[in-house]
C-alpha cells in the first residue's frame, strides 16, 4: 500500500432514511448523523433543508433527496447514485408512510386508498430489491410497525401498514443466514404530526419526544 493510499480517508458509512423530513424519520437522521453520512429522502423540500441545517449545525453531513418514494424511476436512480458515489449502504431506515384520514371502511376515499397502497405497500415492495444489493450481507434495514390493523376507522392505514410489515417480516426471515439484517421495531407513541391527526385530543406532553424514542430504538440494535 502506498503512503497516499494509507493516508486517504475511508469512505463514510452511509445511512438512507426514507421519510426523513419530520417525525421519527427526522429524529433518526439526527441520531444517526454522528456515525453515518445521511441520505435523507422526503417529498417536502423545506423540511429536508431544515433537517440539513440541524445536522450541519451539529457538525455532521447529509445529502438531501427531495423525491416521492412512489416514483420508482427516481428511487432507482437514487440507488444507482448511492452505489456510484459510496459503493454501499450501511443502514436503511424506512419511515415513509401515507397516513390516510380516519374513515369507516365503507366510506374510504378511493384516492386515499390508492395513495396508501402506493406509498405503504407498492413502494416498499419496489425499494427492497433496489436497496438490498447496497446493504449487502452486513447492512441493516429498519422498519417500524404500528399495529392498527383491524381497529375501527383505521381501515386504509391499518391494512396497508400491516401489509408493509408483513413484507418486511418475510424479508427478515429470508435473510437470517445471508444478510442483510432486517429489523422490525415497535416505536412508543410520539408527538408527531401523524399521531396528532389520529388522536387530536391527546395530551401530547405525555408522549415520548421523537429524538428520545429514536435514540432508544437505535440502542436496541446493539
Amino acid at each position: 500500500m502506498t503512503q497516499d493510499a494509507a493516508n486517504r480517508p475511508s469512505p463514510p458509512r452511509v445511512a438512507l432514511v426514507t421519510g426523513a423530513s419530520r417525525g421519527l424519520g427526522a429524529a433518526l437522521a439526527e441520531e444517526l448523523a454522528p456515525n453515518y453520512h445521511i441520505v435523507a429522502v422526503a417529498r417536502t423540500t423545506g423540511a429536508l433543508e431544515e433537517l440539513d441545517d440541524r445536522i450541519q449545525a451539529a457538525g455532521y453531513s447529509a445529502t438531501l433527496a427531495p423525491m416521492d418514494i412512489t416514483n420508482s424511476d427516481a428511487m432507482a436512480q437514487l440507488c444507482r447514485s448511492i452505489h456510484d458515489r459510496w459503493g454501499a449502504l450501511a443502514l436503511w431506515a424506512h419511515t415513509a408512510v401515507h397516513a390516510a384520514p380516519l374513515s369507516p371502511a365503507m366510506h374510504i376515499d378511493a384516492r386515499d386508498w390508492n395513495r396508501s397502497v402506493a406509498t405503504n405497500v407498492t413502494a416498499t415492495g419496489q425499494l427492497i430489491p433496489f436497496i438490498a444489493p447496497l446493504l449487502g450481507t452486513d447492512g441493516r434495514a429498519l422498519f417500524f410497525e404500528d399495529p392498527r390493523a383491524g381497529d375501527k376507522f383505521f381501515g386504509a392505514y391499518g391494512a396497508t401498514k400491516a401489509a408493509q410489515i408483513a413484507l418486511a417480516r418475510s424479508w427478515a426471515a429470508e435473510t437470517v443466514r445471508t444478510g442483510p439484517h432486517v429489523h422490525i421495531l415497535g416505536p412508543a407513541p410520539m408527538p408527531t404530526a401523524t399521531r396528532g391527526r389520529f388522536f387530536p385530543g391527546e395530551d401530547r406532553d405525555a408522549l415520548i419526544p421523537s429524538r428520545d424514542e429514536a435514540r432508544r430504538l437505535l440502542g436496541l440494535l446493539g
